[in-house]
């Protein structure tokens, strides 16, 4: 197509918008279910499409686009089938050798966080990730692997089978290992994992990905997470880069049972989050007590823009999610700002102390 001004293209649009729009609407109408919530993110899907298309500014943009989107939808088709399933992220060095007390920490884990019915993700290569996936065994196992030429073969646990993905771009794999993470336990490794690291913690403490539980595991005696905490508080937090609270995001521990405890504790009480326009809601398995909310509301009140903690049941806002319904809340306006305490009041729900009797009686 030759070059056209962006003058051009804008008035295009203005000419052809009305007849676009209408045979938009028709395509929706003809594969969308006319009930889905999501006809209008459909619509808006389809409307950027075209406009790239009117655009035809690259090739390599529009291979990108289409890549990417192929590779999301055939992701979220494949990793359906185990939503309802608790999964927990592992990242670590593809070339931990098999002798090393690394590997036999991560195969302990991987079998250890199976027997907390929690799946195991990695990037199904070997080292650290083959371990995790050898100790969890096929049913407990998600291998998101990336298309490379060296090094990055699936291992045999998830190979050939149907808990295997594999991307094309490191981007899309990494939003993956993230969204279906409910956990993460980052073993030593390269520059790959320091980036996971880095990432998901910046993820985590921006807002961008849900709290969850984020474990360092290193062998007993081990310096490589504690060497890089040590760095992070004395160069991060000491030159005020990062809050103090945001060193307790992540928990260091040297053993695979304290690792899975660790996350098995996080839920024991906090099921999941999500923001309500201004405020952030916070499923739970059990009411807290009346003397639970009252100390919230003394002793994390900086947590709240505006307003008091206040216990709640389902709104009209999340009729989406049917099997949620049922889950008492816990609503705040969130200053949306320091997630290291938001996880110290996680910890604090989480206590069992603070949970209301069944009869709703204080404990």
């Amino acid at each position: 197509m030759p070059f056209e001004s962006d003058d051009y293209l804008s008035r295009h649009f203005k000419t052809s918008g009305a007849e676009l729009s209408k045979k938009i609407d028709e395509l929706v109408a003809l594969v969308v279910p006319s009930s889905s919530q999501n006809l209008l993110l459909y619509r808006e899907m389809l409307v950027t499409v075209m406009r790239m298309a009117q655009a035809d500014r690259s090739r390599w943009d529009a291979k990108i686009l289409l890549q990417t989107m192929r590779e999301m939808e055939h992701a979220f088709s494949r990793l359906d089938q185990f939503k309802r399933r608790r999964k927990v992220t592992v990242f670590g060095s593809a070339r931990t050798p098999v002798e090393h007390p690394l590997y036999a920490l991560a195969r302990e884990l991987g079998a250890t966080l199976a027997r907390y019915e929690l799946m195991v993700i990695t990037g199904a290569g070997g080292g650290i990730m083959a371990a995790a996936h050898e100790g969890a065994g096929m049913d407990n196992s998600l291998g998101l692997n990336i298309t490379l030429p060296f090094e990055q073969h699936a291992n045999p646990t998830v190979d050939g089978t149907d808990h295997l993905l594999s991307f094309h771009f490191f981007f899309v794999r990494k939003l993956f290992f993230i969204k279906e993470a409910d956990a993460l336990v980052l073993c030593p490794g390269g520059f790959g994992t320091l980036d996971e690291t880095l990432e998901v913690l910046t993820l985590v403490q921006t807002g961008k990905s849900p709290l969850v539980p984020i474990v360092l595991l290193d062998e007993p005696g081990g310096t490589f997470w504690k060497d890089a905490l040590d760095f992070m508080r004395r160069q991060l937090e000491g030159n005020r880069y990062i809050l103090p609270t945001d060193m307790r995001l992540m928990r260091l521990v040297d053993n695979a049972e304290d690792a899975a405890e660790e996350i098995d504790h996080f839920y024991s009480n906090f099921h999941s989050s999500r923001w309500l326009q201004d405020r952030f809601v916070m499923r739970m398995n059990h009411v807290l007590s009346d003397a639970a909310v009252t100390y919230m509301n003394e002793h994390f009140a900086d947590l709240c823009l505006k307003g008091r903690f206040e216990q709640q049941a389902c709104c009209e806002m999340e009729l989406d999610e049917p099997e949620l319904q049922p889950l008492p809340r816990l609503s705040f306006v969130f200053n949306g700002r320091d997630h290291g305490r938001l996880r110290e009041l996680t910890d604090f729900i989480n206590a069992r102390e603070h949970w209301a009797s069944p009869l709703g009686a204080e404990d």
